[in-house]
């Protein structure tokens, strides 16, 4: 599924009227029809005791299209217990609603609409919707001039701002925003909340805080980021007539991560299918350099999440002072000493030793529990030139990339794949680390194309962007997650893909999709989520 910015999706809606010759007011009717259809599906939860939508994660196919079809999408049983607002703005968000009252009232809920401005400044659609509301019958009030009592009602629908808005909203805008927040109510917001930025995720001062929002068309990046995600709440993304194709020809680059992308965009047998003639030497040979004596888990965690990804041989490179305290740990590694320092850590030295080591893998990966040492940037770009295999850096590997240009060394042959936490995508991109995170889409964008890596931007929905300029955004995963280590379980991951005959976007993408799966079902299968640590995230591979 394609994620779009506001513009984008501004150039859509103008491709699909001028060029395709799909009506406006079509688009607009599919729409508020989506939305009604979304809120009666609410109603119907309630009616059954449900306590609401589950909070969107994100792993399942995207629910493009009708959820339902038929007319028994705008029937509810207990119709008549159920009161709506309809908050209403000047634009096509607006009519969006207009239509969606229509529809609901049609249902038997009674609506009313809610006019943010006086509705004779509407124009357009919307305007010609007003008119039909009004032929209806629906009762209206405006806003500031007549009376509304909130508490009466039992649902809220937020048509105000759509995609269009740019900056915090004012005046009767924002009143009303406030107002819907602190009524208790659930809210179902038309294709975003109003007040939220339709492409960073920033949530402007105030900002609705939907139970639902209804994205119309394509996902929109700021319900994709944070802080948008969550003021987004359940996220359902509804056909409105536009064709998807239209996307791709537009040249839509940013994608919702899911098995459907995995399998028609990036041809990732998401079965993980084996072969029955299959053994250790089919499935490649992972060569991860890492860990000191202080951090020797980052490196155990790293190898033992690359078999786990279904590699079929692993060898741990790690200072010779570390190799009596980790033998045994994982009897399934081989282990390769490297010279080092007497008390455990790596030097300068050891770089010919790692490259020898290199000639003989399918795939290098660098980084975890390595700390810092005189001399390691050079080390690094030791590594970076002469290894003959894909290369994953992570952790310190990272922070010492941070303090040089390497667009400066020798190009390589075979791709790289960087896997930076905030905080060192800051340190990577010469930001703060508040910098990245208020548009984490686009940063990521420009630094892989820019560097012609594939980077892999952790966090809450992790961005995986290339070289090429497109951009895969995973909403698998689990607050549990936050724990020491998980990082270094995803890199162990990648690699155990790439190692497998993945290309690195593919490994990357599906590396980063599995690793939020298996978060969310570790977290599942402790008392408390808060218990979680990396290790389980490896056995619920």
């Amino acid at each position: 599924m394609y994620v779009v910015t506001a513009e984008q999706m501004r150039q859509l809606d103008r491709e699909a009227i001028q060029g395709l010759g799909i009506p406006a007011l079509a688009l607009m009717e599919n729409a508020g029809r989506a939305i009604a259809e979304e809120i009666i599906a609410l109603c119907k939860q309630r009616e059954k005791g449900d306590a609401g939508p589950a909070e969107f994660t994100g792993n399942r196919e995207a629910p493009e299209g009708f959820r339902v079809s038929g007319d028994s999408a705008l029937t509810l049983d207990s119709a008549a217990a159920e009161r709506w607002l309809i908050l209403v703005g000047k634009g096509n968000n607006g009519g969006d609603g207009l239509v969606a009252a229509r529809h609901l009232s049609e249902a038997g809920i009674a609506v009313t609409l809610v006019y943010a401005v006086p509705p004779e400044s509407l124009t357009g659609e919307a305007a010609l919707q007003r008119d039909a509301a009004a032929a209806m019958g629906l009762s209206a009030v405006v806003y500031g001039r007549d009376r509304l009592d909130i508490a009466a009602y039992s649902g809220i629908l937020d048509a105000l701002l759509g995609t269009g808005a740019a900056g915090a909203p004012r005046g009767s805008y924002a009143e009303l925003i406030a107002a819907a927040n602190s009524s208790g109510k659930p809210i179902v917001s038309a294709d975003i909340p109003s007040g939220l930025d339709a492409d960073t995720g920033r949530t402007h001062e105030p900002c609705i805080h939907a139970s639902v929002t209804v994205c119309l068309a394509f996902l929109k990046r700021g319900l994709l980021q944070y802080p948008g995600a969550g003021a987004a709440g359940h996220i359902v993304v509804r056909s409105i007539g536009i064709p998807s194709a239209l996307a791709r020809q537009q040249g839509a680059a940013v994608y919702w991560l899911t098995p459907a992308v995995l399998r028609d965009v990036l041809n990732v047998d998401v079965s993980r299918h084996r072969s029955p003639e299959g053994h250790k030497g089919t499935y490649g040979h992972v060569l991860l350099a890492g860990g000191t004596l202080s951090m020797s888990g980052a490196g155990l965690l790293a190898s033992r999440a690359a078999l786990r990804a279904g590699c079929g041989l692993v060898t741990w490179a790690l200072p010779t002072k570390l190799l009596p305290h980790v033998i045994g740990s994982a009897p399934e590694l081989m282990l390769a000493e490297i010279g080092g320092e007497d008390k455990g850590t790596w030097n300068s030295e050891t770089a010919a030793e790692v490259l020898r080591l290199s000639a003989e893998r399918d795939v290098m990966a660098v980084g975890p529990g390595l700390g810092r040492f005189t001399g390691d940037t050079n080390w690094l770009r030791a590594l970076w030139e002469g290894t003959e295999c894909p290369l994953v850096i992570d952790a310190d590997a990272l922070n010492m990339l941070a303090e040089t240009d390497y667009r400066l060394w020798a190009s390589r042959r075979h791709p790289v794949i960087l896997t930076p936490h905030p905080g060192e995508m800051a340190r990577l991109a010469g930001v703060s680390t508040a910098e990245v995170q208020q548009n984490r889409i686009q940063l990521a964008m420009d630094y892989a194309r820019e560097y012609g890596v594939t980077l892999v931007l952790k966090g809450a929905h992790t961005i995986i962007a290339t070289p090429a300029g497109n951009a895969y955004i995973n909403t698998t995963g689990s607050p549990a997650m936050g724990t020491g280590g998980a990082g270094d379980v995803l890199t162990g991951m990648i690699s155990g893909l790439l190692a497998q005959g993945l290309n690195a976007v593919q490994a990357a993408a599906f590396g980063v999709y599995l690793h939020g799966l298996a978060g969310e079902r570790a977290s599942h299968r402790r008392y408390d989520p808060s218990a979680l640590i990396a290790g389980d995230i490896i056995e619920a591979l």
